[in-house]
């Protein structure tokens, strides 16, 4: 990924955090078919150190987990909050006209390589971690316990696991970091009058990258 230095991402932990927020991940691998994607969640593990581990999984259905070539490089993609910019929220713009517009986004590249894993015992316990890292902010958290055990043993024998041991992280925050205060301003007070969530998540990336 093309990162300008006042653009990267660069702290491990930030990273991980952007990780643990927006769990979807497009994940692509190469396969002995060629280039697959997919789209799928992803648990963080932050071990092993330096970088961790994702573990999700796939249908069983689906080819990709045949496909996977021992050793061959994979990158899962984390996109979190990004909104287009338009010229018109720059104060420069009515001095002398020299704007255009961009798009603003933060991303997270997870690089390294998957393996495949059928082992019940792992695929229940990444199952779980899963479900738990989003429903334990819920009032009243549904466990994997909550449904019959037979049910459970049916949707487990239907996926396959999927472990990712990340050899690179590379991250991206494209907040406007390259206009002016007052450009950035405008993008900020712009971006709080759009009706979307989106937009309301960049404009406090923006104002936190102006302190």
């Amino acid at each position: 990924m093309y990162i300008p230095k006042y653009h990267a991402l660069t702290d491990v932990n930030a990273m991980h955090s952007h990780i643990q927020q927006h769990p979807l991940g497009a994940w692509v691998v190469a396969t002995t078919e060629g280039l697959v994607a997919n789209h799928i969640p992803f648990f963080l593990n932050q071990e092993p150190a330096p970088f961790g581990q994702l573990i999700g999984h796939v249908s069983r259905a689906n080819p990709v987990w045949r496909q996977l070539a021992d050793g061959q490089p994979c990158v899962v993609m984390f996109m979190g909050p990004q909104a287009y910019i338009t010229p018109s929220w720059y104060p420069s713009k009515a001095m002398h006209g020299k704007v255009v517009p961009t798009w603003n986004y933060v991303t997270v590249h997870a690089h390294g390589t998957a393996r495949a894993i059928q082992d019940t015992d792992w695929i229940l316990q990444m199952v779980q971690q899963l479900t738990n890292a989003q429903e334990s902010v819920r009032p009243a958290p549904w466990q994997v316990t909550d449904a019959p055990g037979d049910f459970i043993e049916q949707k487990l024998r239907a996926i396959v696991g999927i472990e990712i041991n990340i050899d690179r992280l590379e991250g991206r925050i494209k907040v406007s970091q390259d206009k002016d205060e007052a450009d950035r301003v405008g993008v900020m007070q712009g971006l709080s009058q759009e009706p979307d969530s989106g937009s309301q998540a960049m404009a406090n990336l923006v104002e936190s990258a102006m302190k």
